[in-house]
């Protein structure tokens, strides 16, 4: 398995934008699946975004369409998520998941260690 490190997160005010990258290291092969999910305290971790390198997006939560935008690049085996008019209810511990093939996806996914994402109105 590889590991995967998220990056910029950060505290913005309500209706600013956000960028998070997920890169990812020590695979011995590229990963296909790629997902982010967000946590907020007291609440369940949830899926906010998916990605199949084949296809593009393939899911995201109805809380974000419209405003978050899942992309991927295979040379740098980075995903991003671009995250604009953000909501205080936006705000959490969000984590890039990884795999390369939807077995290791459904039962053994990579986790990254999560960023932190903090809206205020």
């Amino acid at each position: 398995q590889g590991q995967l490190v998220e990056s910029g997160g950060g505290s913005v005010q309500a209706g600013g934008s956000l960028t998070l990258s997920c890169v990812a290291s020590g695979g011995t092969d590229s990963n296909r699946y790629w997902g982010w999910f967000r946590q907020a305290p007291g609440k369940q971790r949830e899926i906010v975004a998916r990605y199949y390198t084949a296809t593009g997006p393939i899911f995201y939560a109805d809380s974000v369409k419209g405003r978050f935008t899942i992309s991927q690049d295979s040379a740098k085996n980075t995903c991003y998520l671009q995250m604009n008019s953000l909501k205080p209810e936006d705000s959490g511990m969000y984590y890039c998941a990884a795999a390369r093939s939807l077995m290791e996806w459904e039962k053994n996914r990579d986790w990254g260690q999560g960023t932190q994402v903090t809206v205020s109105s």
